[in-house]
């Protein structure tokens, strides 16, 4: 149905004058009666029965001039709704925020975003950086945190964290004084690990296998504050990115930067390459710019 020819009839009837009518719509009385001859053509049946200048409603008129403000009533709803989204008044936003980096960096953002969009859900979806990857890849996630480099042609990318590893051990550990320690030194040491579907599990046991070595698993957590639960109790050491391990109190662990370029931790906000973004994604993109490049510099890649 021609939503324009519909709001041109009902108009016609609350103004029960084509001449009131046409001035209400700042058009002419001919294209008023073009507009409800073409309605009238594409429902197959009269509306009007016309008397001069007046003119009655049939059964059918009165059937369409009601159910006709439910059809403009929600056209104008969906209006509405299209306006607040654009200016990001209501909406969603779910976000893909790997546990390692989401409350070490992104905090910031998420508080800001509430506060300057109230009107927009804001989700996290907490996931190791290569589902978060493939989520975007598959358009189930529009958006999310990972660990970079990903591939180029079929992502877009901003470079957020660029950060060593750190030794994690409790404080007097063997390597206590030492100001940087090599993946050979730890090589045999049991490690409270990641979850196999970590980028860095995957870089770090790259890294094993090139010395010849396997990891000596002590436990496994998505979770830095448990993992480094787990080394103060003495299961083992940790392997945590120097931005995490930097916070620890230095009485009560051994913090040592890893001097291997294999395993830099190298995080990055992707979103798909050629899809659309929605108004509150970009808002996201907008923020962590804002707050994040600012205290963690670093170049879209």
């Amino acid at each position: 149905m021609d939503i324009k020819a519909l709001r041109y009839f009902a108009e016609l009837v609350r103004q029960q004058n084509f001449t009131r009518a046409a001035e209400a719509l700042f058009v002419t009385q001919p294209t008023i009666s073009k507009m409800v001859k073409q309605l009238e053509e594409e429902l197959g049946t009269p509306l009007l029965i016309r008397e001069g200048k007046s003119f009655q409603l049939t059964d059918a008129g009165r059937v369409v001039y009601l159910r006709g403000q439910d059809v403009l009533a929600a056209q104008l709803r969906l209006k509405n709704a299209l306006a607040d989204l654009a200016s990001l008044a209501r909406g969603e936003l779910v976000v893909g925020l790997p546990p390692m980096a989401g409350g070490a960096f992104f905090a910031p953002v998420v508080g800001a975003f509430r506060d300057r969009y109230p009107g927009v859900e804001l989700k996290m979806v907490e996931d190791g950086a290569l589902a978060i990857e493939s989520s975007i890849r598959s358009g189930n996630l529009e958006i999310g945190a990972a660990v970079l480099p990903v591939d180029h042609h079929i992502f877009n990318s901003l470079s957020l964290v660029r950060d060593r590893l750190c030794l994690v051990a409790p404080a007097g550990s063997p390597w206590h004084g030492r100001s940087v320690v090599t993946l050979p030194d730890v090589a045999d040491q049991p490690i409270v690990f990641y979850p196999e579907d970590f980028s860095l599990t995957t870089r770090i046991s790259d890294a094993f296998r090139t010395m010849g070595k396997t990891i000596n698993i002590a436990g496994r957590s998505a979770h830095w504050d448990f993992i480094v639960a787990m080394v103060e109790a003495r299961l083992g050491i940790a392997l945590l990115p120097q931005a995490i391990a930097s916070q620890l109190e230095p009485h009560r662990f051994d913090v040592i930067p890893i001097d291997d370029e294999r395993i830099i931790w190298h995080i990055g906000l992707i979103w798909k390459k050629d899809s659309y973004l929605s108004h509150a994604a970009r808002a996201w993109i907008t923020l962590t710019r804002e707050l994040l490049l600012d205290s963690h510099p670093a170049s879209p890649t």
